[in-house]
């Protein structure tokens, strides 16, 4: 099976499986499911349409801080995360390896059931406008990690959760689903 299709299937199974805190993360789901069913491309980049992204919403180990990346190409502080490659065995796998890769930290631990979900525009890498469909993981960070910043980032900084940068808001009901 190719990695495109082994992805997709297991967002397809994460997905059904996974039980929705609010009627809003319900209805994205169920939006997310039938994007699936159209699309057999959704989890690849290459889908101008829309795409499956990952994040991760890293902890550290106590969960009162969480790691934030200021984007370079969209200028805020953000959660980790990003696109699917097509040898990531599935959604988590991907979350795992973007916020490995952007943290610079070993030993993270990732919860392999979503706690958030979001769809946003975006102009990502086609550089046309498109639809990010992020299905964020909540990970946790070994006790005492120091993050590396990574070319993908212009800054990466611990925040209080209850404490986030400026114009972050919309952060607010993920790291609350994350904390939980």
């Amino acid at each position: 099976m190719a990695g495109g299709t082994v992805i997709h299937t297991d967002a397809v199974s994460v997905l059904e499986e996974w039980k929705a805190p609010t009627a809003g993360q319900e209805a994205l789901r169920q939006a997310y499911l039938g994007f699936l069913a159209a699309r057999e491309d959704a989890c690849a980049r290459s889908c101008a349409a829309g795409h499956l992204t990952a994040s991760a919403v890293v902890l550290d180990a106590d969960g009162e801080h969480t790691l934030l990346t200021l984007h370079p190409r969209v200028g805020r502080w953000l959660q980790l995360g990003g696109h699917c490659e097509a040898d990531d065995t599935g959604l988590a796998a991907a979350a795992l390896r973007e916020a490995t890769e952007e943290s610079g930290m070993d030993g993270l631990v990732i919860d392999p059931e979503p706690v958030h979900l979001d769809v946003h525009p975006v102009t990502c890498s086609l550089g046309v406008p498109t639809r990010h469909f992020d299905v964020r993981f909540a990970v946790r960070a070994p006790r005492g990690a120091q993050p590396v910043r990574s070319e993908e980032s212009d800054d990466l900084r611990w925040w209080p959760v209850t404490a986030l940068p400026p114009d972050s808001e919309d952060l607010v009901e993920m790291l609350a689903a994350a904390v939980g």
